[in-house]
Formats: C-alpha cells, structure tokens, sequence
C-alpha cells in the first residue's frame, strides 16, 4: 500500500507539473463520450488502451465483460451513462487470453463463479456448430471471446435502456472490440445490430410503461 500512495503523490506532482489548474477542472464535473463494458482482467486497462484520459469514458467491468439482463450494477451503469451523461458511444470488450472464457469453456467447476460463467454456456450453445468445427484449442478460445462479445452487444440491444435511446434524435451507437494482449492493439468486430431487428417481436419494449 505504500507503494501505491507514493505513486499516487508522484502522479500528482506530474499533473501539476504540467497543468497546475488540472485537478480543480477535472472536480468540475464529466462529459464522457464513451461507456465502455469491459473485463476485469488487470491487463486491459480501459484509459490506457484507448488513449483516453479522466473524464472521457465511463467504464464498468466484470469477469469475461457480460451484459446480464439481471445485474443491477451493469444496468444503473448503463442507465446513468445514457440517459444521464449522454454517452455518443457504447463499448463492448473483451480479449484473447480471457480467463473466465476459458473456465467456460471447460468441464471444471470453479465455486460460485460457475453461475455467473453460465452466461458464456449459453453463447457455445448458440454457436455451437462453429465452436466444436475449431479443432484447434487456441483458435477455438480466441473464436469463443469473439461470440461472447458479439452476443453481449447483442444483450445490450434488448435492454429496455437502449431500445428507448435507440427512439430519440441521437441514440449512441454500439460496437464490439477485442483486444490483443500480445499485441496491445483494438480489433472491431463490426458487430451488425441490424441483423437482430428478425428477433423485434419478441425483445421489443415499445411502448408505455404497463403494469403486470
């Protein structure tokens, strides 16, 4: 700990060093433009990999960057970053080398983290005949992390949080990135979310607030 807060004084002093008015405009307030969903992994730093400082992305993490429609945490995320901060745009994460993609992946069982895995259980079995056509244990890992982003980009369109901002002037757009650790770069996955609009009859919530 206190090599942390030295290295917490250090940094400070460099801030200063180059703006003495830096921490007084930062304590004004946030803009971000980007929310962005990521894992927890300590190598994916969000700021660092995409070149963005204090105040320019919201960010929420958690094991293997999932979009569950239960958790709370993620959706007053994702709420307050929409329909509060105005967010331009959404980020979806994930990257090759995923540790809880792997534990998915596999046979073990691990404790209470199992539950929470079970979501990536169900991206295999969506994607089933692609997943078991990869010979290759890399290959069908990395190919995994890639469906698991696709289908939470996915998961973030049936949300009722999006699908209200998708109906105002300026919804913020989604995409889903994969990042190398190897090679410490972003790829796009160009995730299409048009092509889920076949699926509107059944996640569509158009409409008023109606009670059950």
């Amino acid at each position: 700990m206190q090599r942390i807060l030295e290295n917490n004084k250090k940094w400070v002093a460099e801030k200063l060093s180059e703006d003495k008015d830096y921490f007084n405009k930062l304590s004004l307030g946030q803009e971000p433009r980007y929310l962005f969903i990521g894992c927890s992994d300590s190598r994916v730093p969000a700021n660092e990999i995409s070149g963005t400082g204090p105040g320019e992305m919201f960010v929420h993490r958690n094991i293997a960057n999932l979009v569950v429609h239960t958790d709370m945490n993620l959706l007053s995320v994702l709420q307050y970053a929409v329909e509060v901060l105005k967010v331009k745009v959404i980020i979806v994460c994930g990257h090759y080398g995923c540790g809880g993609v792997a534990a998915a992946a596999s046979n073990k069982q691990y404790g209470l983290i199992d539950n929470w895995l079970r979501n990536i259980k169900d991206v295999m079995r969506l994607h089933e005949r692609e997943f078991l056509s990869l010979y290759d244990e890399e290959e069908r890992l990395r190919r995994l992390v890639e469906l698991n982003v696709i289908e939470q980009v996915h998961n973030l369109s049936k949300t009722s949080i999006i699908q209200n901002a998708m109906r105002t002037e300026n919804p913020p757009k989604l995409y889903g990135l994969v990042y190398d650790i190897k090679e410490g770069l972003l790829r796009d996955l160009k995730v299409d979310t048009s092509t889920f609009r076949r699926y509107e009859h059944i996640y569509s919530t158009v409409g008023e607030v109606s009670e059950l």
